[in-house]
This record gives C-alpha cells, sequence and structure tokens, in this order.
C-alpha cells in the first residue's frame, strides 16, 4: 500500500533511452564500459552483472542537489517497473520517483532527510538475491570518505558573480580552490585569491593588484570579526528551497537595477473586485492581468538579458507571481497572461497556488516567468522594493491601497484610494522612459478596468 504522504507529491516516470521525453533518467543502462561522471570522482565505477546505481536524477533546470524525502521501499523490497521508490526534495518541489527496471531494492546509499548532489549514486538496484551482498558492499563503498582526486582535468563550477570578480581581479580560475558546496567557487575565494580581504571592500573602481607570484590559493576563511552567537542560540540549516532562494538573490547582486515608483487611483478597480469577487476572482488576478496588458504595450518591459552581451523580445508574458509558502518563497507562473480572460486566469492562478503549497508544480509552472508581480498589499504594506529574479526584466511591487485626499482638476480637494506601485527592473535594457510608460499605461488601465474583463 502506497504511504499516505504520496497525495502531496509530484509522480515522474523516467523514460528509456528510446524515449523522445527530456525527463531525467534513474537508473544508467547496463554496460560492461566504465561509466564516468565529471562531477565528482566517487561516481567513476563500473557496471557489471545486472547492478545498477539509483542516481539523484535532476528534478529542474536549476536543481544542483536534492534531499531524501522519504524512500517508499526499504532495502530488500521487490521492485516492479513503474513503482514509486523514492520521494526527492528538489530546490522548488516534492517528487515521486518511479523505476522502469525491475529487481530488488539492494541498499540504500543515501537516507531520508540527507542530501545528495545530482548525479551521485543515492541506492543501488540487484536483478537477484544472489547480488545483494555484492551490492550492499558497492553502496558501503559510496558511503565511505571518497579518495583525494587523481591529478587530471577537473571540471570547476563558478558561480556568476564569482567569474566576474575572476575577471576584474585578473585571477585564473582553474588555481582557485572552491571552498562552496561541492567544490563550487564562490566571491568569497575569488577575493581571497587576489588577496581582497571583506573588510578592505569598497563601492570605488576596483583596483587591480600588480601582477606577482601568488602563494597556494587558500579557502576563505570565516570573518573573525563576526560576534559569538547568543547563548541558547539555535542554527538552522537552509532547506534545499531556502538555498535556490538564497543563491538566486545572490547572483541578482550582478544586475545594475533601478526603481521607479507611481501612485495609482484604484477605486473603479476596487468597485470591480466587489462585482467579481463572487465568481472567485482575486485581486492577484486582477493585477496580473492588467500587468500583462500593460506589457503588450511596453514588450522592452517584457524582455530579458541572460549573457550581458544581448537581450531577448519574448514571445510570451507569462507573469510569475510570488507565493510565500512553508520554508520558503515560489513563483508560480501564469503563462500567457495576456491572452487568458479574466475567470480562466483567476481559476488557473487557484490551481497553481494549490499546487505550489502542496509542492507539486512541474518545472514550467515556475520557472518560466517573463515578469514577476509581487503583492504585499493584503498585509497593509505602503511599499515596499522587490529583488529582481534572475533571468527576467523586471518585477512589480504592490503596495496596500489606502484613503488619500488629491485635488481634483477643478482645484476641489477628494478622497481616493491609492496604491504605490515600485517596479525593479534591470537597467541594462530597461531605461527609466520605458518604466515610466510602462507605468503609466498600467495606471490607466486599473483606472479604467473594464477592459479587464473583455
Amino acid at each position: 500500500m502506497a504511504s499516505s504522504f504520496l497525495s502531496n507529491t509530484t509522480t515522474i516516470s523516467f523514460a528509456s533511452s528510446l524515449s523522445s521525453s527530456p525527463l531525467p533518467r534513474l537508473f544508467p543502462s547496463v554496460s560492461s564500459a566504465p561509466i564516468r561522471f565529471s562531477s565528482t570522482p566517487r561516481r567513476i565505477l563500473t557496471v557489471r552483472s545486472k547492478i545498477r546505481e539509483i542516481f539523484m536524477p535532476a528534478l529542474s533546470s536549476t536543481m544542483t542537489e536534492g534531499k531524501i524525502v522519504s524512500w517508499i521501499k526499504s532495502e530488500g523490497d521487490v521492485l516492479s517497473k513503474g513503482e514509486s521508490v523514492v520521494v526527492v526534495e528538489s530546490d522548488k518541489a516534492d517528487m515521486d520517483v518511479e523505476t522502469f527496471y525491475d529487481g530488488i531494492l539492494a541498499a540504500i546509499v543515501v537516507g531520508e532527510g540527507e542530501s545528495a548532489p545530482v548525479g551521485a549514486a543515492i541506492g543501488i538496484l540487484a536483478e537477484t538475491e544472489e547480488e545483494i551482498a555484492e551490492a550492499k558492499a558497492k553502496a558501503a563503498s559510496k558511503s565511505a570518505p571518497a579518495p583525494p582526486a587523481a591529478e587530471g582535468p577537473r571540471k570547476t563550477v563558478v558561480t556568476p558573480l564569482a567569474k566576474k570578480l575572476a575577471k576584474q581581479h585578473k585571477v585564473k580560475i582553474e588555481s582557485v580552490v572552491g571552498t562552496g558546496p561541492y567544490g563550487r567557487i564562490t566571491p568569497a575565494d575569488i577575493e581571497a585569491a587576489a588577496g581582497i580581504s571583506p573588510s578592505k571592500k569598497n563601492v570605488g573602481p576596483a583596483v587591480v593588484a600588480q601582477a606577482t607570484p601568488a602563494a597556494p590559493p587558500k579557502p576563505a576563511a570565516a570573518p573573525s570579526n563576526l560576534p559569538p552567537p547568543v547563548p541558547g542560540s539555535t542554527v538552522v540549516p537552509f532547506t534545499t528551497m531556502q538555498s535556490a532562494v538564497s543563491k538566486n538573490m545572490v547572483e541578482s547582486l550582478s544586475v545594475p537595477t533601478f526603481r521607479v515608483g507611481y501612485p495609482v487611483t484604484t477605486d473603479a478597480l476596487d468597485a470591480l473586485y466587489e462585482k467579481v469577487k463572487p465568481k472567485g476572482v482575486t485581486m492577484t488576478a486582477l493585477l496580473a492581468k492588467a500587468a500583462a496588458m500593460a506589457l503588450v504595450q511596453h514588450p522592452v518591459v517584457n524582455a530579458s538579458c541572460k549573457d550581458g552581451k544581448s537581450f531577448t523580445y519574448n514571445s510570451s508574458i507569462n507573469i510569475a507571481v510570488a507565493v510565500a509558502i512553508n520554508g520558503g518563497l515560489i513563483t508560480p507562473v501564469l503563462q500567457d497572461a495576456d491572452k487568458l480572460d479574466l475567470y480562466l486566469l483567476s481559476q488557473k492562478w487557484k490551481e497553481l497556488v494549490e499546487k505550489a503549497r502542496s509542492k507539486q508544480l512541474q518545472p514550467r509552472e515556475y520557472n518560466s516567468g517573463t515578469f514577476t508581480l509581487s503583492n504585499l498589499g493584503m498585509f497593509g504594506v505602503d511599499r515596499f522594493d522587490a529583488i529582481l529574479p534572475p533571468g527576467q526584466g523586471a518585477i512589480m511591487a504592490v503596495g496596500a491601497s489606502k484613503p488619500t485626499v488629491v485635488a481634483d482638476a477643478d482645484g476641489f480637494f477628494s478622497v481616493k484610494n491609492k496604491m504605490l506601485v515600485n517596479v525593479t527592473a534591470d537597467h541594462r535594457i530597461v531605461y527609466g522612459a520605458d518604466l515610466a510608460a510602462f507605468l503609466q499605461t498600467f495606471s490607466k488601465i486599473v483606472e479604467n478596468p473594464e477592459s479587464l474583463t473583455l
């Protein structure tokens, strides 16, 4: 009988090598030749007989490691093709992973609650009972500390900001020892190699050190000027999702951004909301629809720059909307929001929120956004600035609508409901005039919202 938690997971079947499906495979095909993986030396193996390794699959384009939520099967269980084996937590969702091989789960290498990089062995599958002992021995070797890597070329993983700093300070990346997860080279590693102390950073032009014979790079030490933790404090490691959010936020620091604010009168929108609310329409859906309609007229705000050398006018307007969930933040995407009517858009948004909170979103449902909307108005927040997500051109931050005294065109004072909208944009592709024009269009749509229901 399947475990009760399966109702909160998404099932993914991994196709064989003959399938055209792009989904990752859980098991490699059997071969007598050595199969080499470049990520870490401990995954160099020779597959013999019918013993297969179960690998940590890549469940999204941004996933670098996964966490074992639960093993559905136990050691010694007989598996049939298509059965769920393990639930893996990616950076965005929990996914139920199936096998397309028959066999016996001989050994579990990575236990529940533990993490492993994509491509690492997390379990061993044997075809017969006679092979279980051999499989367990293989599992034991996987759990043992890996020997030092042999001399030879290695794949270096470098964060985008670290690459930028290396170029700026003329540091050879291949000479730097990474201290990040799985040897990843971080900005701190580059600064250490360049002889820059964290306390010596400044906002002025960077001074390139004179070329001198450098000592062998050492791992960057933690800043010594940090105060000790308060007695009785608890240190909580990041979850996989929190780690992904942290990585994205740090990556955003390398993008030159600017912000423009705009007051929008919402009396007409508030009246429309009261009419359509009984039909399941939310204020978030109304704002997303208005933003999508404005983006049609200002496509540069929907554009993106990913290589620093060119930018792309996206063919679709996909509105990502920030949603707070237990343990993190995720941005479900309303795809082709400009082409959906308000009621269908609202229905799709409701479905996306339910899937997000149960961690069932598919990768395309959270990583295909071209413009992001973050609404904190329901909390009474007057205004706030949002951090630009990597790979997008702009993000809109919407505050609460509040009564405001304004002067009418005829000189009389009146009270109108107004909300402050702030947009953060990538200044490499969006300029101040572009953003101001977009906000004017957005304001006109909100202040005359009849077109939202067409």
